[in-house]
């Protein structure tokens, strides 16, 4: 059996060194702005390297030809593509004028030809008007910032500038750079900072980001250009450029020192894009993938450093150091409403360990039915395999089934009426994992189908004709489970082995194969980077893609997230849900229909009148339209009350994401006090009707 690793990891994008510029003809001719004011001087000018060109057109072929999608380069593609680096240039239409989009326009067709011809000449000139009007803004900025803000005219900014126009002119983004830094100078108010400290850290916050632009060279452009093409055909593929390929391999490795996060830039800000199990981030609770961190300080008492603009290689610097050293972060969460205040997070820094990601179990108890029932839970925050132990045939070497097959028994002997897996927050792993984990519950049979772009399939199964457990069992799953996370749920749904609980999962049914593109290129003596890209796509044993629909819950708890803005559904490149046939595989009939109507009706009968969960339904419900809303006020008094309100209505998303369970080792032996213990437990209200789920699966059942 292949092995892969299925798993939810993004591209750090990182700093390069400069390269050398080439010169020579190019078929975009020279692009023109409209103006020769837009023009930067030559001796300032981006330019693309000899190698860079040899690197693109290598890079189109081997998409064209091996990506999963076999898509044509034809003028829709150069549209999207062109598209993409337009959002990668200047993503919330602040710096560059409609006139400098539309002097470009006439080759967003031609990104087709200039692939294939190795020509950058149009990206790189497109780039350059960019810096020209960033200086533009740079000098606004800091004539603007001269004078102190007051907050007590009624007026308000509208925060979301996806679907905004470019603007007109100078005077209309003079406009709107004053109502945002007026934004930010408010928020930083609202923080309690007085006047001179206000401007004094937008001062420096503009400098970072001045030192971030003026350290951007040709191998940064082309990265960007680039993942505007690769991106074009699916979100999971990348360019890497040397340093980023280095670095992606060191994360892929875990050798991990630090808080416990990876991190990519986002525009100005520095997002993380991956929370690792067992770190600090994970076990704060208070970080979480898609934050974006705006400021770092270092120790309980030192000054909060502003991050906005800064690199993610010099963020990093400030954010990793000696283990059991704190560092504070300054972040703005994703699901912020627009009007929320940045919170701040205290992180000790620590060595992040293999065993700290490993399963864990607990025993809850509860009282539904008219009786007390004894539930198992099995926390998975990642299918981990030690595939180094396992090819040398090392006895115990690290593996999520092993771990959870030892738990079962302990389980068993603690006579538990049932057993519920928590995949929340699980972003996938091994593959071979999530195929043997599933083989505990079933016999043996298939697991998971998987398609090659050329549209041969493979079935994966299991071959182990015994069963760990056969009693009842419930998946705990939300719109973070993915990759190994919904092949493991999906198997279990599909066998009608247990009930699938939570939300609908995050829809990654992709693989993707790493290529050292110098294996492509041999006449490069540097190296000139990887390719991440798409090869396959997963499908249940039902023939049901898991991509981009992920899985459905047999029963689904309320939830704050959405299919629009989380999730592989709200990626524009996305691949399709599909089906392929179905392959032969043996139902156990554990749950049928007639068992689970009765649950769902249990169910529904508790969303109606339980006053928790009456309670939670309705706060998601406002947390959801008040999201929608992304214009906020800038007047002090206002500002004041919508920050308490959005607050208020975050505080139900909180009770979606899953408790660590803190104070249980992996044997299930308490660290913590009972108090601490039950009151963590009466947090998860998601675990406990879960619990009540089980429960009444147990009653319909035995009826």
């Amino acid at each position: 059996m292949k092995k892969y690793l299925v798993t939810l990891l993004p591209v750090l994008i990182l700093s390069i060194q400069p390269d050398s510029p080439s010169s020579g003809a190019h078929q975009f001719g020279t692009a023109t702005a409209g103006a020769s004011a837009l023009t930067a001087s030559s001796d300032e000018d981006l330019k693309p390297t000899i190698s860079q060109e040899r690197v693109e057109q290598t890079v189109a072929r081997l998409l064209t030809t091996y990506h999963y999608r076999k898509v044509r380069l034809n003028d829709s593609l150069s549209s999207k593509v062109w598209d993409n680096y337009l959002e990668q240039v200047d993503r919330n239409k602040t710096y560059l004028l409609a006139s400098d989009v539309a002097a470009f326009d006439k080759y967003r067709t031609q990104v087709d030809d200039a692939l294939v011809n190795g020509d950058l000449s149009a990206a790189y000139e497109f780039y350059n008007v960019f810096r020209k009007r960033y200086t533009e803004r740079s000098t606004y900025v800091q004539d603007l910032l001269k004078k102190p803000f007051t907050f007590t005219v009624d007026e308000t900014l509208n925060t979301n500038r996806e679907k905004a126009p470019w603007a007109k002119d100078a005077g209309e983004l003079n406009e709107i750079w004053r109502k945002m830094l007026k934004n930010q100078a408010l928020e930083l108010k609202l923080a309690g900072q007085k006047d001179s400290a206000i401007t004094a850290t937008l001062t420096q916050r503009y400098k970072n980001l001045d030192k971030a632009v003026a350290r951007i060279r040709s191998d940064d452009v082309f990265q960007m250009y680039m993942n505007a093409f690769a991106e074009a055909l699916d979100p999971h593929t990348n360019y890497l450029n040397p340093s980023n390929a280095d670095r992606f391999n060191q994360e892929m490795s875990q050798s991990l020192e630090g808080i416990g996060a990876m991190l990519q830039e986002d525009g100005e800000y520095i997002k993380i894009s991956n929370v690792i199990p067992g770190g600090p981030a994970f076990k704060s609770k208070q970080l979480n993938s898609n934050d974006k961190i705006v400021g770092v300080a270092q120790g309980d008492n030192g000054p909060m450093v502003s991050i906005i603009g800064y690199r993610v290689d010099d963020a990093v610097k400030l954010i990793k150091g000696p283990k059991a050293t704190v560092v504070r972060l300054q972040i703005r969460a994703a699901d912020a409403l627009a009007s929320s205040a940045p919170k701040e997070v205290r992180l000790v820094r620590e060595k992040i360990k293999l065993e700290e990601q490993r399963a864990k179990k607990e025993v809850i108890e509860l009282t539904e039915n008219g009786r007390n029932y004894k539930l198992g839970v099995i926390n998975i925050p990642l299918f981990y395999r030690d595939f180094e132990g396992a090819r040398k045939r090392e006895e115990n070497f690290s593996s999520t089934t092993s771990d959870v097959k030892r738990m079962i028994d302990s389980l068993k002997q603690q006579r538990v009426d049932g057993i519920v897996i928590d995949l929340r927050n699980n972003g996938g792993g091994s593959l071979t994992e999530a195929i043997n984990l599933t083989g505990l519950f079933i016999q043996k049979g298939p697991v998971v189908q998987v398609r090659e772009g050329s549209g041969e399939t493979e079935v994966y199964s299991d071959l182990d004709p015994s069963v760990t457990y056969d009693g009842p069992m419930a998946v705990l799953v939300n719109r973070f489970s993915a990759s190994a996370s919904e092949i493991f749920a999906a198997a279990i749904q599909d066998y009608k082995r247990g009930l699938i609980v939570g939300g609908q999962t995050f829809g990654k049914g992709t693989v993707q194969t790493l290529i050292d593109l110098n294996q492509w290129m041999p006449k490069e003596t540097d190296k000139v980077g990887q390719v991440k890209m798409t090869i396959q796509k997963f499908y249940r044993v039902n023939g049901s893609s898991t991509q981009h629909k992920g899985v459905t819950p047999d029963i689904e708890l309320p939830s704050g997230y959405s299919a629009e803005e989380f999730g592989e559904s709200s990626q524009p490149s996305a691949l399709p849900w599909d089906q392929i046939p179905a392959t032969r595989y043996d139902l156990t009939n554990a749950v049928n229909d007639k068992v689970l109507n009765r649950v769902k009706e249990r169910f529904e009968t508790r969303l109606k009148n339980d006053p928790e969960l009456k309670k939670l339904s309705q706060e998601l419900a406002e947390f959801k339209k008040a999201k929608e809303n992304t214009v906020v006020s800038l007047q002090e008094t206002k500002r004041r009350k919508e920050r308490d309100e959005a607050e208020k209505k975050r505080e139900a998303l909180r009770k979606e994401v899953a408790e660590d369970p803190e104070g249980i080792d992996e044997t299930g032996t308490a660290t913590a006090n009972q108090a601490d213990k039950d009151k963590k437990k009466k947090k998860d209200l998601y675990l406990t009707e879960t619990g009540r789920i089980l429960a009444d699966y147990i009653v319909a059942v035995n009826k």
